[in-house]
This record gives structure tokens, C-alpha cells and sequence, in this order.
């Protein structure tokens, strides 16, 4: 609900403060006293894209303030809790502050906001109906939104069969897909399995014959020196010659008195250690020998698994895991056409239950299509438009999440008359009633919600002024009504009265909003009754009007 609305240096208010009451508010006034700069102000605080010129001439700035009670349940909050907004009671406050220079600044509980936010707040808290309202029920957009809340659908099971249905889709493309690029690549994957089956490469192998290669590579290189130094220390030569010098020497022996002794102890230790070196180098040309195939086996298998590695851009460590994926390709490749089929057998069936869905939810908009034609109809008449016919027409549109129907709010002003859209076919009046009577057969409890009408009474009077006003009345036994209105019946029937009125004092011209006692409102509607001279029978009326 709206509390209060505080507005200074505006068009033509220098300082207003207004306190607004539950139920139906009126606004009346002169024609051109300036009762559509309240709905200006309270629209600019809003964030509503409006003139521009809004700062009282001769003022800095203009700044506009209004208050709402917020209940818990608020869709306000959530749109708040987004904005990084706390709000830790049940007020709301909204600011905007419009410079000389046309900037615009907004604040909400004495935070900086964006207009964006002010207009998010706007679509929960306040709804604007008139002859221009394109925002609300003339906007085609969101009849089936208004059509279904009137039905009291609940949408959550085609909802979800839109999420199965769409999901079961893409889970068969993505399979046609993929099966295609693995036909498109079959020949590869077939002759790569082979020729890696053929090879059956081992995690670790290629560091295991590189070490074997280089072994044998490096015996290869000394083996032929060792076997040249064996045949040296084995052959006559050196052993030869010492055991003779040995010999001579020890029959000489006898005759050096001591002499020889340590040379031939040298001799016999050299042949010792002679002994040793050439049992050595025995054993390790013998460790030394190895089969030349063997060599070969070895490079030809470690350039087999390099080659490949390369040629598939892998380690040749990874190639066991390369050969085991590219297997478990040509498996779904064999198993893809059951798959496939699967997924098209799934594909069919959400489409099929998403289609159930979506006619069941058909059927339930076309009869309560009905149930809205007839309670409009019923409404127009009270209105004086009883030969206008009202029509909900429900028609395939494109499929979405909330069904396959389009829907749109027609009339014809005269039977037999073609049916059109509301803002096309309807005069100005005509289309203000229809609004109304539209607007109370879709209204539901929202005590939380502002609903203003501009002018919806323009060019009806007497009973259908009086109509008109009593639908305003029982619209505002569940919201907040505020309403500008030349009609007396209407002005009669709200539960406060302000009255707009403009002055010139000093030259400048401004205006003032007063709420109204009784007395002062029964003038007030004996002047819109009989105009400037309040004759004795107008005030009579009004106290008629105010009584009934």
C-alpha cells in the first residue's frame, strides 16, 4: 500500500505531503488544476520513462519521495534481496532526486539505486490502468499470463515436460552427432586398432629398451679392444718371456749370494696378478657378448613405438590407454545404432507427453476463455456497453514451457461488428470500461498492491458513472485504489478525498492537493455536479451521493 507521498519543487508543487488511506482514494478537481502531476511525480519516483521538464521553474531540483508498507511476503523483497538491499521492517522508502540539469538520481531506504531497480520495484508495487496504459492490459504480451492467473492454472507439470521434451532432443542431436563423426572416422579407428593390436605396446617398455639398447651399443663400441687386450695378455708373449727370465734367474740364484731374491719374488707376484688380469678381462668380454638380432630387435621395436607415439601426437607411454579408448570408440560406434534408436523412441515419447500437456493446458484456457467472455460480458452491461462483445481468443502460437497457445483480449463494439484489439477498436470511454470490467473479473486479493485509474470515467455519467464507481469500490476491498475523476458518482464512493486545485500567487502559478473533511466534500461534489454556483439542490445531491 501506499503511505504517504512527499513532493517538492515539481511542475507546478512546491511542497506537498499526502497521506493516503486503504481502499478507494479520489482525486478531483478542475480540468487543468494539475491532477496528472501527481500520477507524473508518484511515476517519476517509480522510474517510469516520462517528460523530462520535471523541476519546478526557478528550484535547483525536484525530489519526489514515497513511502510503502512492505508485508513479508512482498515480491518487492526478493526483487530488493537481488539489489543487495536489506530491508529490515515493513516500510519502504523510494527517493528521486531530479536536478536542474536533468539528472536523475534514486534512492531506496536511503541507498543509491539505479532507475532500472526503481522500474523493477514499480512492476510489483503499482498498477497503472487508462486509455494509454500499453504497459498492463493492452499489452498483448501478457494476456495469457492475465488468462491463466484468471483459470488458476498450474503450469508446473507442462513446465517440466518442456525440460524432459527439450532435453530429450538434444540428447538425440548431440548422439546424431556424434555417431556421424564416428562414421565420418571408422576407416581410421579400425586400422589404428590393428595396427596398435599388431604392436600390443607395454606402459614402460620404451624406457626398458632404451636401456637395453644403449647397453648393447656400448659393448659393441670396447667389446673388440678388450678381445685385442685378452689376446695379448693370453698369448706367449708376456707370460712367456717373464716365465724364462724366471727360470734363468733362479738357476742363477745360487751363485748372487741374495742378490736375485727380490727380483724373482716381483717376477712370480707379476705372473700372480698376470693370472688375475687375464681371468678379468676373460669374464668381462664374456659379459660383453650379445646377439647382434637382439640389438636389432630392440631398435626396430623402440622405432615402432616412437612412430606411433608420434603419429597419434601421445607418449609412447600412453599408447596401451590410446589403444583402449580408441576400442571403446569403435564400440559405441558398433552400439550406436542401438542408441540412437533408444534416444528417438525417448525423443518420441516426451514429444508426445509434452503435446498431452500442452492440449490438456489448451482445453483449460479455452474454458476459462469462456468463463472470462461471460464475466466480462456480464460486467459491460451495468456499463452501458451491453451490445460490445468481449472475446478471449486462444490460438496455436509457437511451443514454449507455458504451452502452445497465443492469447489475446478482442471486442467489437456492435454485435456482428469485426472483432479487433482493445486499443484499436474502442473509443476513449469505451475503452476505459472495458479495462475496468476487465480488470475486476481478473482481479485477485492483493492487498499489497497500488491500482491507479486515470480518468477511466472520462465521458460517462449518471448510472454508468455510478456503475463505474461501484466496480472502483469493489476493487478496493482487496487493494489500494487511487483514481482521478470528474465523475461525482465516483467521487462519492471513495473512502478518502483529495481535492487538486491551482493558484497564481506572485505571479507564479502552483497547485495544492487537499484532503477533504466532510463538509468540505460534500462542496466539493456539489461543484462537480452543478459546476462553479453550488446551487442548493447540487449540495443536496452530493449529500444523496455521499449517503448512498
Amino acid at each position: 500500500m501506499l503511505r504517504s507521498l512527499d513532493i517538492r519543487d515539481m511542475l507546478l508543487i512546491d511542497r506537498l505531503e499526502l497521506e493516503f488511506a486503504p481502499g478507494l482514494n479520489v482525486l478531483t478537481g478542475e480540468t487543468g488544476a494539475g491532477k496528472s502531476i501527481l500520477l507524473d511525480c508518484l511515476g517519476f519516483v517509480l522510474g517510469w520513462r516520462g517528460r523530462a521538464d520535471l523541476v519546478r521553474q526557478g528550484a535547483d531540483q525536484g525530489e519526489v519521495t514515497a513511502v510503502f508498507d512492505l508485508p513479508a511476503a512482498h515480491p518487492a523483497r526478493a526483487i530488493l534481496q537481488d539489489a543487495g538491499i536489506e530491508v529490515d521492517d515493513d516500510e519502504l522508502i523510494l527517493r528521486r532526486i531530479n536536478g536542474g540539469d536533468g539528472r536523475k538520481t534514486g534512492f531506496v531506504n536511503d541507498r543509491r539505486v539505479s532507475g532500472e531497480v526503481l522500474r523493477h520495484l514499480s512492476a510489483v508495487l503499482v498498477e497503472l490502468h487508462g486509455q494509454h496504459d500499453d504497459r498492463g492490459l493492452l499489452n498483448p504480451r501478457g494476456h495469457r499470463l492475465l488468462l491463466d492467473d484468471f483459470a488458476g492454472l498450474d503450469l508446473s507439470g507442462i513446465r517440466a515436460a518442456w525440460v524432459a521434451r527439450r532435453k530429450a532432443r538434444e540428447d538425440l542431436t548431440a548422439a546424431e552427432a556424434q555417431l556421424a563423426k564416428a562414421r565420418a572416422e571408422e576407416d581410421f579407428l579400425r586400422h589404428a586398432v590393428a595396427e596398435l593390436d599388431d604392436l600390443a605396446p607395454v606402459a614402460g617398455e620404451e624406457a626398458e629398451l632404451d636401456i637395453r639398447r644403449r647397453g648393447m651399443q656400448a659393448a659393441e663400441r670396447i667389446r673388440e679392444d678388450v678381445a685385442k687386450a685378452l689376446q695379448m695378455l693370453g698369448g706367449a708373449g708376456a707370460e712367456g718371456a717373464m716365465l724364462d727370465a724366471s727360470r734363468w734367474l733362479e738357476g742363477a740364484a745360487d751363485r748372487a749370494e741374495g742378490r736375485l731374491d727380490a727380483p724373482i719374488a716381483a717376477l712370480s707376484r707379476a705372473l700372480i696378478e698376470l693370472g688375475e688380469a687375464t681371468s678379468g678381462v676373460e669374464d668381462a668380454l664374456s659379459a660383453m657378448s650379445f646377439d647382434p638380432a637382439a640389438l636389432d630387435a630392440a631398435e626396430e621395436r623402440l622405432f615402432a613405438l616412437r612412430g606411433l607415439a608420434r603419429k597419434h601426437d601421445v607418449l609412447p607411454d600412453d599408447l596401451a590407454g590410446l589403444a583402449d579408448e580408441l576400442r571403446d570408440r569403435l564400440h559405441r560406434l558398433d552400439a550406436g545404432e542401438e542408441t540412437l534408436i533408444a534416444l528417438q523412441r525417448q525423443a518420441e515419447q516426451a514429444e508426445a507427453a509434452y503435446h498431452d500437456a500442452a492440449e490438456a493446458v489448451s482445453q483449460q484456457r479455452r474454458q476459462a476463455a469462456q468463463r472470462l467472455d461471460r464475466a466480462v460480458m456480464d460486467e459491460l452491461a451495468p456499463l452501458k456497453m451491453e451490445r460490445a462483445v468481449f472475446t478471449t481468443r486462444v490460438t496455436r502460437g509457437d511451443a514454449g514451457p507455458d504451452g502452445i497457445d497465443s492469447v489475446a483480449f478482442t471486442v467489437a463494439t456492435n454485435p456482428g461488428a469485426p472483432a479487433g484489439p482493445l486499443d484499436k477498436i474502442a473509443s476513449g470511454g469505451e475503452l476505459s470500461r472495458f479495462l475496468l470490467a476487465l480488470k475486476v473479473c481478473l482481479a485477485r486479493g492483493n492487498d499489497a498492491l497500488v491500482m491507479i485509474f486515470d480518468e477511466i470515467d472520462r465521458g460517462v455519467g449518471g448510472a454508468t458513472a455510478d456503475a463505474v464507481g461501484r466496480r472502483l469500490k469493489r476493487l478496493a476491498q482487496d487493494a489500494q485504489v487511487l483514481v482521478v475523476t470528474h465523475s461525482p458518482q465516483v467521487a462519492a464512493l471513495g473512502a478518502q478525498h483529495f481535492r487538486v486545485a491551482k493558484r497564481v500567487e506572485d505571479g507564479m502559478t502552483s497547485s495544492t492537493v487537499t484532503a477533504l473533511p466532510g463538509d468540505q466534500r460534500v462542496d466539493e461534489i456539489a461543484r462537480m455536479l452543478s459546476g462553479d454556483r453550488i446551487t442548493d439542490a447540487a449540495t443536496q445531491a452530493a449529500r444523496a451521493l455521499l449517503d448512498g
